[in-house]
């Protein structure tokens, strides 16, 4: 029997917020999810390992906290004997991450590498191997069937930079590949993709073609990493004890926007070029622009990565997150 998350690939209907469902796709992927059996005990969370999870459950609140996360991250970061490894502009950039949560690593991919990850996603679709989700936009998990993917999703250069941002060795967890952009309003990864302790998780972005006003520019907002984490229980979900909220999202985002307006926080967008890399923090607030050019591609490659010996799941749908090392 197939996990029931490829059933749902496309689904959109009530079994969707049913968590009886997820209880027994979990049960399915028991192999998966056996790692949470000590990491439970170590964090004092006594629940089955397939059942729901959520911010909530947490009786106890760990401290510890991502490394340039801290008050003396500027400090500790000069002076750590590995930051003189990096070139100048990368330093730079890893610098800038403690303020604004991001950092650019331009041209990191060359137009060779960036036209063969295009090349595979089309070849992908072409032969049905893979398709687009419910949402119509995202491509979920290639790596999982191409070793092309896979290469670029494990790339060295890059898992590099992350476990020397986050001070632990990061978990490839999950692939996204986008042929037009996500006009996806304003929101923080932490809602989807969850970490105890808060903030070892963190995103790439590429950009597989250059992006401008009319293809919908990714957007975000500076320093906004710093801001607390927006979890179910800090807007109305609708969530019970049976059964996901059915707007959760939707009034997750609309609380994310209010924050946007009582923070007067700042958007900025990302006019990237072709190989350009963004990497940006679990709490980082972003988003995709509208599409202003009809029939207009922004191809791009979004790559998720949990950090070890963490508990990882999905706050939104409060999820155990799935992970198997390769």
């Amino acid at each position: 029997m197939p996990a029931l998350n490829r059933i749902f690939s496309k689904y959109t209907g009530q079994l969707r917020s049913l968590r009886i469902v997820y209880y027994i796709n979990n049960l399915l992927n028991a192999r998966k999810l056996r790692h949470n059996e000590q990491l439970y005990k170590k964090y004092g969370l006594e629940k089955s390992i397939f059942g729901s999870i959520a911010s909530r459950d947490f009786k106890v609140k760990h401290d510890d906290t991502p490394w340039l996360d801290r008050p003396d991250a500027k400090e500790r970061l000069v002076e750590h004997s590995d930051f003189q490894q990096f070139d100048t502009n990368t330093q730079q950039q890893l610098i800038q991450w403690i303020d604004k949560g991001y950092l650019i690593l331009e041209g990191f991919y060359s137009e060779n590498e960036v036209d063969e990850i295009n090349t595979e996603v089309q070849r992908l679709l072409e032969e049905q191997k893979t398709a687009f989700n419910y949402t119509g936009r995202k491509i979920m998990d290639a790596h999982q069937i191409s070793e092309v993917i896979d290469r670029y999703f494990r790339y060295e250069k890059l898992l590099k930079i992350m476990n020397f941002i986050m001070g632990k060795k990061i978990h490839p967890f999950q692939t996204i590949n986008f042929i037009r952009g996500s006009e996806q309003r304003a929101h923080s990864d932490s809602i989807h993709m969850t970490s105890e302790p808060k903030g070892y998780m963190l995103a790439s972005w590429a950009a597989l073609e250059d992006c401008h006003e009319g293809n919908g520019l990714l957007f975000y907002y500076p320093g906004s990493h710093k801001l607390p984490y927006v979890m179910s229980d800090d807007f109305e979900s609708g969530h019970n004890k049976w059964q996901l909220g059915k707007n959760a999202n939707k009034k997750y985002e609309d609380k994310i926007a209010e924050i946007i307006e009582k923070h007067q926080l700042k958007k900025e967008h990302f006019y990237a070029k072709k190989g350009d890399i963004l990497l940006w923090h679990a709490n980082l607030i972003h988003g995709g622009s509208p599409i202003k050019q009809a029939g207009s591609t922004r191809q791009s490659m979004v790559c998720h990565y949990f950090c070890e010996e963490v508990i990882c799941y999905h706050e939104i749908s409060q999820r155990p997150a799935m992970l198997l090392k390769k």
